[in-house]
């Protein structure tokens, strides 16, 4: 980081300065680093075009609908952020997602399981799938792309064998059914929003503190002060809209406060950001996405990390078919087939994480996934045609891989790869 050197008693003290920091950061853009800002900046400007466009596009009912429409597409493609860091991809995930919400459907329904029973046993489910084809990829060396492929056929038997051949299987049980489709009272969303970036302002201090302490370079204070401030408006201003009245007729049924969902997704992104930042096992996925041969040789359990993220790739799919049954109150062949696939896989590469391996966060499958959303949301208010959002949605996608394409060219010709 480009930073200001003086002298104090004769020993040199780096203070880094927030001029110097945007000037690295261009630097690092400039070099290929681009993250997520692609993403960011078309996310704002579908927004507008589609809120000018439509006015109850920023509505609060349309606003609120977005996050349980787009819940499946961000769980998934959170789990193959993880098979993408290595380079690998999983044609499984989406119907994998809907045999883990069959098997959740039957034991509720079929079987009378409470859903503290049903839910894990889905959850158990989507990682003994992830192990079986993580297990072919590492130890017996079939291509990803075949092993999944052949899953993705073959789930589509299993959940029609789940569903008696085509039948649809309805969800009583309230707690289900609240997940995709209740929201928080107003107190706790607000409660929650405050935690947030109270828990978020003391952990970026901490941080400065502790690099401090051990003699390292920190980012300023006014770059810090400007992340919290950022955190803050993303999150008070979603709180604003949410807690309003939103009904159509309050006095028979209120509906206000934030979509119990959010809070589902925030903990998950909490979760997997802290074990790519902050773990070895993070360090050793980056490693082996970066290159599998030095990884090896470094003493990293290649096959073990490979196996473990298809895992998580398809506890994460569990997950997202748990949300959709919810949100649709019932199963049937086609959940987690059609495009939820490719719209997760497409909200991945969207938000920034790299088709070629080594680079990725979950915060990108967040973001992606709130890309796709808005396209598929903002175009069905506008009257377009199914063919139109998923012509509109490929050529996206292929510009997202074209922009990861030339960046990575450009981060190699420099020298940052």
């Amino acid at each position: 980081m480009t930073a200001t050197t003086t002298t104090a008693g004769g020993v040199k003290v780096v203070k880094p300065t927030v001029a110097g920091f945007f000037h690295d950061y261009w630097g690092r853009v400039r070099g290929g680093d681009l993250g997520s800002l692609p993403a960011v900046i078309g996310l704002i400007i579908l927004s507008l075009i589609f809120g000018v466009a439509r006015d109850t596009f920023f509505s609060s009912l349309n606003f609120a609908n977005l996050f349980s429409q787009g819940a499946q597409y961000i769980f998934i493609a959170m789990g193959l952020v993880f098979v993408l860091l290595l380079g690998e991809i999983d044609l499984s995930a989406g119907f994998a997602s809907g045999v883990c919400g069959a098997i959740m459907a039957i034991l509720l329904t079929n079987h009378g399981w409470p859903w503290y029973g049903a839910i894990p046993a889905a959850m158990v489910t989507g990682i003994v799938i992830g192990f079986v084809l993580g297990f072919m990829v590492a130890k017996l060396g079939i291509p990803s792309f075949v092993v999944t492929l052949a899953a993705f056929l073959a789930f589509q038997g299993i959940l029609l064998y789940l569903l008696g051949g085509g039948k649809n299987i309805s969800i009583t049980d309230t707690f289900v059914l609240k997940l995709a489709n209740s929201n928080l009272s107003a107190v706790v969303s607000w409660a929650l929003t405050i935690v947030a970036i109270v828990g978020y302002a003391l952990l970026q201090l901490n941080r400065v503190r502790s690099r401090a302490a051990r003699g390292l370079v920190t980012d300023p204070m006014g770059i810090v002060a400007m992340r919290i401030a950022g955190v803050a408006l993303v999150l008070v201003i979603p709180t604003i809209v949410l807690t309003q009245e939103r009904s159509i007729n309050p006095v028979l049924n209120s509906v206000k406060g934030v979509p119990i969902v959010v809070p589902i997704i925030a903990v998950f992104l909490v979760i997997w950001t802290f074990v790519l930042g902050r773990t070895t096992y993070g360090r050793h996925v980056y490693a082996v996405g970066g290159n599998t041969e030095a990884a090896r040789r470094a003493g990293i359990p290649v096959d073990r990390i490979r196996i473990s993220v298809f895992m998580i790739c398809s506890f994460m799919a569990s997950i997202g078919g748990i949300l959709a049954v919810s949100r649709a109150n019932s199963v049937d062949p086609n959940t987690g087939g059609s495009n939820i696939l490719l719209y997760s896989v497409g909200a991945a590469v969207i938000g920034g994480t790299s088709l070629f391996g080594g680079k990725g966060k979950a915060i990108n499958a967040v973001i992606g996934g709130a890309v796709i959303t808005v396209i598929d949301n903002g175009m069905g208010l506008l009257g377009y045609s199914a063919g139109t959002k998923y012509i509109v949605t490929g050529l996206i996608l292929l510009v997202a891989a074209s922009v990861d394409a030339l960046a990575r060219r450009r981060a190699a010709a420099t020298g940052n790869r």
